[in-house]
């Protein structure tokens, strides 16, 4: 009797897992496979996911780390201390070849109005010159063919002596003009020598201050990549562990193996030792209570899998099909008796 009320509670069990597979779309083999297989198959995908992304995360890390020894080569102290030389040794030649081109442009105004003042002179001289060369044109002209007089002669001679004069002082004015002009232009030119020579030198500095800068800079980012390699990489190993973990492996675990005998273990025996009757009332209270057992360990069985498909189906239905197989089972126990 045990025996029959056993492969009675088994049959039981099986068609509540049945339908609740019905009921949610399943099909049977398909909802077999997926309670013994996707846990271990989720799992292991999850795992090897998780190492991928570990190892993908340790190389990043190991490369940010190659590229920071880099920059920090690069930005050694002594290397930038090699740049801050040579930047104070530029700096002194520019200050040099400033204080020295202001200190030349200072006479400039001075050494402008001589020039000024000697073309006015030299201006004068020619214009003198110019003056008298028309007077001594108009006494020729106004003489023309004539035999000049006395006095005309002595004007004459006068006014050539003059012009001989005034083109020798020109001749001064305009030569004491070329001097100064050239004193000036030359002081001009010295200046803007050393100005444009220190525009050079400056931009040399500032070429040797942006190459500090720029390997500070790629220090600085070096350190925030390797920075944040780091996170990725404790952040992946964290996952990868958790993955690994028995805690995620559980539900493979506890998942019961294919033809257990847990359902004829919680079945009781239709008669009770304590009474040693035979009742059917008893023994249909019994298996139907066995099978609402059997049914929630199924639908954990289930749940474990991480099929949704549980969740879909109603808890009256299951009970409604466990009921009428119990049911089934229970009016087959009683004809065999």
């Amino acid at each position: 009797m045990n025996d029959i009320l056993a492969r009675s509670a088994r049959r039981a069990t099986v068609g509540i897992a049945l339908s609740a597979a019905l009921a949610a779309g399943i099909a049977p083999a398909t909802a077999i496979a997926a309670e013994t297989n996707s846990p271990v198959d989720a799992v292991a995908l999850q795992t090897k996911d998780a190492d991928a992304a570990k190892e993908k995360a340790y190389a990043a890390m190991q490369e940010a780390l190659k590229n920071l020894e880099a920059a920090k080569d690069a930005a050694s102290p002594e290397k930038l201390a090699e740049i801050d030389d040579d930047i104070a040794a530029l700096q002194e030649i520019y200050d040099k070849l400033v204080a020295e081109a202001a200190k030349l442009r200072g006479p400039l105004p001075a050494m402008q109005a001589n020039v000024d003042a000697a073309q006015a002179r030299y201006d004068e001289a020619r214009n003198r010159t110019s003056g008298l060369q028309a007077k001594l044109d108009k006494v020729l002209k106004d003489l023309g063919d004539e035999e000049p007089s006395k006095a005309i002669s002595e004007t004459i001679k006068q006014l050539r002596s003059e012009i001989m004069a005034a083109k020798r002082q020109e001749e001064f004015c305009e030569e004491e003009l070329d001097q100064v002009r050239h004193r000036l232009e030359s002081q001009e030119r010295v200046i803007n020598n050393l100005e444009s020579d220190a525009e050079n030198v400056k931009a040399h500095i500032d070429e040797d201050i942006a190459k500090r800068n720029a390997l500070l800079g790629d220090l600085e980012k070096a350190q925030a990549a390797y920075d944040d390699a780091c996170k990725a990489y404790e952040e992946a190993k964290a996952t990868a562990d958790k993955a690994t973990s028995p805690e995620v492996t559980k539900p493979a675990e506890t998942t019961p193996p294919s033809g257990s005998t847990q359902p004829a273990e919680t079945a009781q025996p239709a008669g009770s030792p304590a009474t040693g009757k035979d009742t059917a009332p008893s023994s249909a209270k019994q298996a139907n209570s066995c099978s609402g057992k059997q049914a929630d360990t199924t639908a954990g069985k289930l749940a474990n899998t991480g099929d949704t498909a549980p969740s879909a189906i109603a808890p009256a239905a299951i009970a409604a099909a466990g009921l009428g197989i119990t049911t089934a089972a229970t009016r087959r126990i009683k004809n065999s008796k």
